[in-house]
């Protein structure tokens, strides 16, 4: 394609036109040729339409031709290396293909034929444009000379436009002359002619005359002329001036002409035909009403552009003219049935703008709605008892039978005013399209404070009043009544009929909070939601003509209630909504137990397939906006939803399996279309399965329905699509995917789906690859934080989804790191392990050389690794199968300034800073008042760094802080006079409660007292005393005997032995341990282990958290092993009485892992209770208490559960001090075991603030994870905690008392 042809020629002047009338706004408006040249050559940069242009796609079509033999040949040969050789690493294949490309005689004869066709289309165009601006001259010049010799032909409507018309001045005296030949009695000729010089006239100079009065009065008289011709040129004069005058001019103008149409609704009082007889809009006096009424119409629509810049009586005047013609109605309201009605006003204006565009425009600016409401108020509530009557007489009138409703719509879609088109209208579908008006104002007025002020009204008829309820109802009712659609246009968008507009104004008024309250939030409006529900449930036929369209939207506007606090608040505690049998019932009640008669197809009225898909699907989205919360899922949770849908899915599943693979071309028959429903029906099912994961003991109840990985693989491929988690949700699944990663069988799930895949690739690819080859181009910016923003948000996917011990566990567990002695450059990391491998453990020159950008990966490595250390049993697994901090000390070793010789100064950047944050971090226990942290960032002054490096252990004495020597001496104090005076508790039942009283004064008092041997001598005493009672007893006593030669030869892991080994290190930093302490505490643990051993369930599990004992350390029983000073008999004969206890369960996380006293499918999957049971109250209790904090997890995308596990497993170590630690050991057990939920809500509250803050600064699971609790008391919170007890207690401590039973 050397040369183009005439036509090829043709065509790219054409679409070189089309271009540039695209982009003429943006020439245009350039100030200069230079800025026009600039916005020409960026445009691909600025124009997002750019490839879309028709130039466009020739010019590249034509390059495709011209060079796409080319470009093939010069490919192949570089890639088999002939005449191409690697000049630097950006010299690149394409940049190779280009550079050869451009350097071909192809490219430079393509250039050279583009150039000059180019040349010869712009020439022509240029030509063309001269031309034509010679030939808009000419014609102008001949019509101004036309206009000023003749008098104009008068046959266009009142709405032409009258901008390109010139005006003649017109004198004083002249005006006064035409005023008089304007009188009604001159004639027809006479006043013609002088309307005729009107129209000439500039409208300013004619209103601001003296005759104005008398020429308004002529006007009006004239407009009311039976003859079309002078009331057509007086809309002519109107529309000019409406279309080129100032408010203070038009306003004269409107408010004239709707006073003449005042005056001539009430002269001539037209009425609607009865029967089938209707209005011609082509009758003489019915056409100038319409014109006159459309002219108001358009000025109604355009004004509110403009009258903010005028003084508000203009306003005022054209807003009370227009309510003043259209509250003209019959004094006795509407007639009786069998007479004619009124021809009123709302009736022409509701056919020419039915949806009242105009009211909306009127009522969108604070400016003018505020005048609205005022005027409606206080002279004009008539306008609004019309529209409320209109809406309850079509009520009334509405026959479900007959479908003459749906006719009406369907000609009124189809139908409008003007040549061509029908001119017949009938008397119902005036009085409906003044239904539909009428509704789209109430409508209006209903989404504000004043609007709803406005009721209750009183109507003709009706004895009460009409309240907002009321109308609510009436609508309601009337979206039953409608019938259903024509078959022969289902197509169709049926956008008037009444169904849509009553949705439309529900779901309005439910995306309002304040309109949802008062509008929809009241018993009367659910009980009529809820009416057609409970009439099925009976066996009932419900009132409805349309039953599947009717409940569907029936289901969606429950749903939109249902999102709402207060709205789901109604649903699940409100009983007296419904009456039930014996007693009332609430909202959610009614409406699960109909979602299960759905998926059971026990309603013999909806059996059809499809159409019990669509209604199955509305109502299981409703249900999952309540099972969804905490408190929700409480209230549904004994009906077994969960199962219900599993069920319902597994059948479905297998149907989908027999549907065939779609043939391109073919056209599907009818039972591939049902199973194509079939599998959009399969994913409807699991999108609502995969909802049960937005809580902790939902995802447990999704875990027991076995379909845990089908729903993870689809909520990972809407993941990956960016799709919103449904239509009610604000936010992504970034929180569903970190409550799914907070469990075993749920970390799985996402490393089988290949969600854990995608993420490793997205930040190796963010970190490591550019953004595109050519980085000279477009450099990349260079990082400022440790974490650019660029790698943040996948900084905290990966936080969030290693957050959880279980996912390391899952991901890690005896997962070697490869090490490997080469790396190619394109070789990418797949999954954790190879991420630990590539970024974290850096450990030789192969690693380093095979990132391109080492410090900024290395770095993101290492506050990964800061930030799964402060999970203690994921320190463990990764030193114990990585050796951590033996790497992170070679590493510092190495940095040094002579390192050959191995002596000289420590290298300060910012990996050594890291790496010794790190090393602290990692070797020191401690609470916020225990160690000392080094910062990651540097001072001002001569010393940047004063935290001493260290590349050996022991650790510089300068992190460690000075503690005082915990004495062990009994203390004289009230709760040890109670412990002493009480020697045989066993059978006095009123002893625990005196012991409660005494602590919590105590601890209300003189807190620190609770500590050392009181404590201790408080939790033996406590423990015994609860053990010996046969009603506190959860777990039968064991016969377990602590002797035996085999419990000192066992051996113990090697996490366990770190493990050992740290709480020593803690204990006598805490001076509460002596130097040979190691044996007992090593014994116990074996005890321990033992004890459990002997209680745990035999289970097939494939999850690596199941395959033997406890994974992690047990770091309950060494919190105990501290508390008793290391007596290792004391200690192990307290957990020997506690293991019998309901408390052992969440206060000792290794008590039932894999235990028997579990129901199987439960041990088996690895949840422990201290998840689906404590976190999943703190959560509901959080939402309710402390609100805020929990609004800022749900932005952040973490879990309060993922944090409380954490804590809760380690015993609060390393956050909280010791002095606390015991304080929340002693409150669980003498208290209760629910005080575990209100400690965690204690504590998030006493985070508000940071939390708050960083959720702002997005890095608030790095903050929790990394920071200690700053100033936390246990006696501070205890009030707080009482009072969560007697709110919460019975719910609480029931479902805690239930963990061994199987979850329903």
């Amino acid at each position: 394609m050397s040369q183009f042809s005439a036509e090829a020629e043709a065509e790219l002047q054409s679409l070189l036109r089309q271009l540039l009338k695209s982009i003429k706004d943006r020439i245009s408006g350039a100030p200069s040729i230079e800025c026009a040249e600039e916005i020409l050559l960026h445009l691909e940069e600025t124009d997002k339409n750019f490839h879309n242009y028709e130039f466009v796609k020739y010019l590249r079509q034509y390059v495709e031709s011209s060079l796409g033999a080319v470009i093939e040949e010069e490919t192949e040969s570089c890639a088999r290396g002939e005449g191409y050789a690697v000049g630097s690493v950006q010299d690149t294949l394409v940049h190779a293909v280009t550079r050869k490309t451009r350097e071909s005689g192809e490219y430079k004869q393509m250039m050279q034929t583009l150039k000059n066709t180019m040349m010869v289309v712009v020439e022509s165009l240029i030509n063309k444009f001269e031309e034509d601006q010679l030939r808009k001259e000419e014609m102008h010049r001949e019509s101004q000379h036309q206009q000023s010799n003749s008098h104009y032909t008068d046959n266009c409507s009142d709405s032409d436009s009258s901008f390109n018309q010139s005006y003649a001045f017109i004198k004083q005296e002249q005006l006064q002359v035409l005023a008089e030949k304007l009188d009604p009695s001159r004639p027809k000729e006479v006043r013609w002619e002088a309307l005729q010089a009107l129209c000439c006239a500039p409208p300013s100079d004619v209103l601001s005359c003296e005759s104005w009065s008398g020429l308004r009065r002529n006007l009006s008289a004239a407009l009311a002329d039976p003859d079309p011709d002078l009331s057509d040129k007086v809309l002519r004069f109107f529309a000019k001036t409406f279309s080129c005058s100032p408010l203070n001019v038009t306003r004269e103008i409107y408010t004239s002409l709707a006073k003449s149409l005042e005056s001539d609704f009430l002269y001539h009082k037209l009425s609607l035909p009865t029967g089938s007889a209707g209005i011609d809009v082509n009758r003489q006096d019915i056409t100038r009403l319409l014109k006159q009424m459309r002219l108001m119409n358009d000025f109604q629509k355009e004004v509110t552009t403009f009258w903010i810049r005028h003084p508000e009586k203009y306003m005022e005047e054209i807003i009370e003219s227009t309510f003043s013609l259209l509250s003209l109605h019959p004094e006795h309201g509407l007639e009786t049935q069998g007479s004619e009605k009124a021809l009123k006003p709302m009736h022409l204006i509701a056919l020419l703008d039915i949806k009242a565009t105009w009211f909306k425009k009127w009522m969108h600016g604070y400016y003018s709605r505020t005048v609205v409401f005022r005027l409606l108020e206080r002279k004009y509530k008539s306008l609004i008892v019309a529209a409320l009557q209109q809406c309850i007489h079509y009520y009334d009138s509405c026959d479900p039978v007959r479908d003459e409703t749906a006719e009406v719509i369907h000609s009124m879609e189809h139908q409008h005013i003007g040549t061509a088109q029908r001119t017949l209208y009938t008397t119902k579908e005036l009085e409906y399209m003044y239904f539909v008006h009428s509704l789209c104002v109430l409508g209006r007025l209903l989404m504000y404070t004043n609007g709803r002020k406005l009721f209750p009204i009183t109507v003709w008829k009706r004895k009460d009043p009409v309240s907002l309820t009321d109308l609510v109802v009436i609508l309601i009712s009337i979206m039953y009544q409608h019938p259903k659609p024509p078959h022969s246009d289902s197509s169709h968008a049926d956008t008037l009929s009444p169904t849509t507009l009553v949705m439309e104004l529900l779901r309005t008024l439910g995306d309002r909070t304040e309109c949802a309250v008062e509008c929809l939030y009241q018993t009367p409006v659910i009980e009529t939601l809820l009416a057609p529900i409970i009439t099925l449930l009976k066996g009932k036929q419900a009132k409805l003509n349309s039953p599947e369209t009717t409940l569907i939207h029936i289901a969606d506007t429950l749903a939109r209630i249902a999102t709402t606090e207060r709205g789901l608040s109604l649903f699940l505690y409100e009983r007296n909504l419904v009456s039930g049998e014996g007693e009332g019932i609430s909202a959610a009640h009614v409406i699960v137990q109909f979602t299960q008669r759905l998926l059971a197809k026990e309603l013999p009225l909806l059996r059809n397939a499809e159409t019990s898909y669509g209604v199955s699907g509305a109502f299981i989205f409703v249900c999952r906006q309540m099972y969804n919360t905490c408190e929700g899922l409480q209230v549904l949770r004994p009906y077994g939803l969960h199962e219900c849908i599993a069920a319902a899915w597994k059948k479905t599943s297998s149907l989908s399996e027999r549907v065939p693979t779609p043939v391109p071309g073919a056209i599907p028959s009818t039972s591939s279309q049902e199973l194509q429903n079939v599998v959009v029906w399969e994913e409807t099912l699991l999108d609502n399965l995969l909802n049960f994961a937005a809580t902790p003991k939902g995802l447990l109840l999704l875990q027991q329905t076995g379909a845990i990985n089908e729903c993870v693989t689809y909520m990972f491929s809407r993941f990956t699509k960016k799709l919103q988690v449904s239509r009610c949700e604000k936010f992504g699944y970034g929180v569903m995917v970190t409550q799914v990663a907070a469990t075993a069988p749920g970390v799985v799930a996402l490393h089988s789906s290949g969600f854990v895949q995608a993420l490793v690739v997205e930040i190796w690819s963010v970190l490591e690859c550019g953004r595109e080859d050519v980085r000279v181009v477009h450099p990349k910016s260079t990082p400022m934080d440790p974490i650019d923003r660029s790698c943040l948000k996948s900084f905290l996917s990966l936080v969030n989804l290693l957050s959880s011990p279980h996912a390391v566990w899952e991901l890690l567990g005896q997962q070697p790191l490869p090490n490997k002695a080469e790396y190619n450059l394109r070789e990418m990391p797949t999954s954790v392990t190879d991420l630990i491998d590539r970024l974290i453990a850096v450990n030789s020159d192969v690693k380093i050389h095979s990132l391109f950008n080492y410090e900024q990966s290395h770095t993101f490595g290492l506050r990964l690794l800061s930030v799964m250390c402060c999970n203690l049993d994921s320190l463990l697994l990764l030193e114990s199968q990585y050796n951590i901090s033996d790497m992170l000390l070679q590493c510092q070793k190495d940095n040094i300034t002579d390192p050959s010789s191995g002596e000289g100064d420590f290298i300060i950047d910012g990996l050594s800073v890291e790496r010794n944050h790190i090393l602290v971090r990692i070797s020191v226990i401690g609470g916020p008042s225990e160690r000392r942290l080094p910062l990651r960032v540097l001072q001002k002054g001569t010393d940047p760094y004063p935290w001493p490096m260290f590349s050996s252990y022991p650790l510089p004495k300068y992190y460690i802080l000075n503690l005082p020597k915990t004495t062990r001496c009994k203390q004289d104090c009230e709760i040890s006079a109670f412990l002493a005076s009480t020697k045989n508790t066993e059978k006095d039942g009123s002893w625990m409660d005196t012991c409660r009283r005494q602590y919590c004064k105590v601890m209300t008092t003189k807190s620190n007292i609770v500590s050392g041997n009181v404590l201790a001598d408080l939790l033996e005493k406590a423990v015994s005393h609860l053990s010996a009672l046969p009603s506190e007893r959860f777990f039968p006593p064991t016969d377990y005997i602590a002797s035996g030669s085999g419990i000192k030869t066992g051996s113990l892991s090697s996490v366990d032995q770190l493990g050992i080994q740290a709480s020593l290190r803690y204990g006598r930093h805490l001076n509460l341990l002596r130097d040979n302490s190691e044996q007992d505490l090593c014994l116990l643990m074996k005890h321990c282990q033992e004890l459990l051993s002997q209680q745990r369930a035999k289970l097939t599990s494939e999850l690596y958290t199941l395959q033997g004992a406890y994974p992690g350390h047990d770091w309950f029983a060494s919190t105990v092993f501290l508390i008793m000073a290391g007596d290792m008999e004391r200690a192990l004969r307290l957990l020997l009485h506690l293991s019998t206890l309901l408390t052992s369960a969440f206060l000792w996380p290794a008590r039932l892992h894999g235990s028997v006293h579990l129901p199987m499918e439960i041990a088996q999957s690895s949840i422990h209770p201290v998840y689906s049971c404590t976190t999943h109250y703190v959560e509901m209790l959080l939402k309710t208490e402390v609100p805020l904090v929990f609004s800022a997890f749900r932005m952040s995308g973490f879990t309060p559960s993922q944090m409380c596990v954490q804590w809760l497993g380690q015993c609060f170590w390393n956050y909280l001090d010791w002095s606390e630690i015991c304080h929340y050991v002693s409150t669980c057990v003498v208290m209760g075991p629910d005080y575990q939920v209100y400690m965690c809500v204690a504590v998030l509250k006493h985070l508000q603030q940071d939390i708050l803050q960083h959720t702002q600064t997005q890095d608030l699971q790095v903050f929790l994870k990394e920071e200690p609790i700053q100033g936390f008391r246990v006696s501070n919170y205890l009030e707080f905690m009482e009072g969560l007890e007697r709110s919460y207690r019975t719910m609480v401590l029931t479902d805690m008392n239930n963990i061994s039973q199987r979850v329903s």
